[in-house]
């Protein structure tokens, strides 16, 4: 499994974003979901990403709180710890 910095999850969980669908360059920390039209599938998706780079399991409660991509990126790092 790879290390969780701040640096890698945020370097990975912004590539999974744009690969759903919006400009790399749109997905910032601080842009929402709703902004990048990420949906509940889009973030369903990304948690098997999470758990398959680092071993964090995130719900679908977990998934519900998130509205920024930071917020993704802290959540991952805090839990990976």
């Amino acid at each position: 499994m790879a290390t969780a910095t701040p640096e890698a999850v945020e370097s990975r969980i912004v590539e999974a974003l744009a690969s759903f669908g919006p400009d790399i360059e749109q997905v910032t920390r601080t842009a929402t979901f709703e902004e990048l039209d990420i949906d509940s599938l889009d973030l369903v998706e990304l948690a098997q990403i999470v758990e398959d780079e680092w071993g964090v399991e995130l719900k679908g409660d977990d998934m519900k709180g998130l509205k920024t991509v930071g917020d993704a990126i802290d959540l991952v790092v805090a839990r990976a710890a």
